[in-house]
């Protein structure tokens, strides 16, 4: 989905934390000094979380830098509270999810559409420790596969 489109930010350790089961693109509300800051890349996504406050989505802990430039009348919030913009259907239907099965909420990425910026959120399962492992066993076999492949060639 945001292969095509320039890419802001990328939260890694949620595919390292977390079973992603479904993918949705999400519009979020930004102020203009946010945008500013966001398109010099001034944005950190790594501990961000989404919560779900009277059937709305809610983007918390994704942190914008302030540019020095910023306006003087606004007094920018760096950890400000960002709402997700979703059709109420489909907010309905992971709302259901998240309540009955154990789901989470998790932004993967920040990415631009059109001159907007969209948020890449997941429906995900948290991995248990054994997974985290074998995780962490498979990209290494990945790598010496690779060096194996790379010695070979020389």
């Amino acid at each position: 989905m945001a292969s095509t489109n320039p890419l802001i930010a990328e939260n890694r350790r949620a595919r390292f934390d977390y079973h992603l089961e479904e993918k949705h693109e999400a519009g979020v509300v930004l102020e203009g000094w946010e945008v500013k800051a966001i398109r010099s890349g001034q944005v950190q996504l790594t501990d961000g979380y989404v919560v779900i406050k009277s059937g709305e989505l809610f983007l918390i802990g994704c942190r914008i830098n302030a540019l020095r430039t910023a306006s003087t009348h606004v007094r920018p919030e760096a950890d400000r509270t960002k709402k997700l913009l979703l059709h109420k259907a489909e907010i309905k239907r992971l709302v259901g999810k998240v309540e009955q099965r154990g789901y989470t909420l998790v932004p993967l990425n920040l990415h631009f559409k059109n001159g907007r910026v969209k948020a890449e959120i997941a429906l995900a399962k948290g991995k248990a420790e054994h997974d985290k492992r074998e995780t962490i066993k498979e990209r290494e076999g990945k790598r010496e596969v690779e060096r194996a492949m790379k010695s070979r060639s020389r």
